[in-house]
């Protein structure tokens, strides 16, 4: 379980593809203290498996499913990926409750610089837009943001200059991809529902 709260930005430092998995060495800069074989990470809003580590360097073994439902097969040698370590019991609840699990890709719609904030606007996949509401949590490639508007599928989301410096966020553009995660809350009410007498 995270948080949305992201830690450091790592690097894609090695990438190879085999047998339908893509194995991916990744610098986790200041996130790396304490990491150990076994632990989860969440990678740009993913929950991903620490296979090893070397020194500030784990490696990640990303099977068909994962690739199946996110964008890690388009990352390159150096690109940049949002981290944060696993909630430990007693931790801040700093963002909202996030499990890793990408719902859907979305694509960026616009971005739109202004004096004080920088407004981004997605379209959501059905998968996502189903369970969020306005001025609801949603996890934009491990970041969690509040929404500022819903329209249909379309989301505006205002990011503070500390989000843009301390996350990915601050270099998407027009036409990116982001991994997606939509509200806890959302999905368990949405499959509870239905089922009340």
């Amino acid at each position: 379980m995270f948080t949305g709260i992201v830690e450091s930005i790592g690097r894609i430092v090695d990438r190879h593809e085999s047998g339908g998995a893509l194995g991916l060495r990744i610098d986790l800069g200041v996130a790396a203290e304490g990491v150990r074989v076994g632990d989860s990470l969440c990678v740009r809003g993913c929950c991903l498996t620490v296979e090893a580590v070397d020194g500030g360097v784990a490696r990640f073994h990303l099977m068909g499913e994962t690739l199946r439902l996110t964008d890690f097969a388009r990352l390159q040698l150096g690109d940049a990926v949002n981290l944060e370590r696993a909630l430990r019991v007693g931790d801040r609840l700093g963002g909202h409750l996030v499990s890793g699990h990408v719902d859907g890709v979305g694509d960026v719609l616009a971005v739109e610089s202004l004096a004080a904030q920088t407004n981004l606007k997605l379209r959501l996949p059905p998968s996502v837009a189903q369970f969020t509401i306005p001025k609801g949590s949603i996890t934009v490639d491990g970041v969690s943001l509040t929404l500022a508007e819903l329209r249909d599928a379309e989301v505006t989301l205002c990011l503070i200059p500390h989000t843009l410096q301390a996350t990915t966020l601050g270099t998407l553009r027009v036409g990116d991809k982001v991994h997606l995660e939509a509200d806890q809350v959302g999905k368990w009410m949405a499959r509870l529902l239905p089922q009340r007498p």
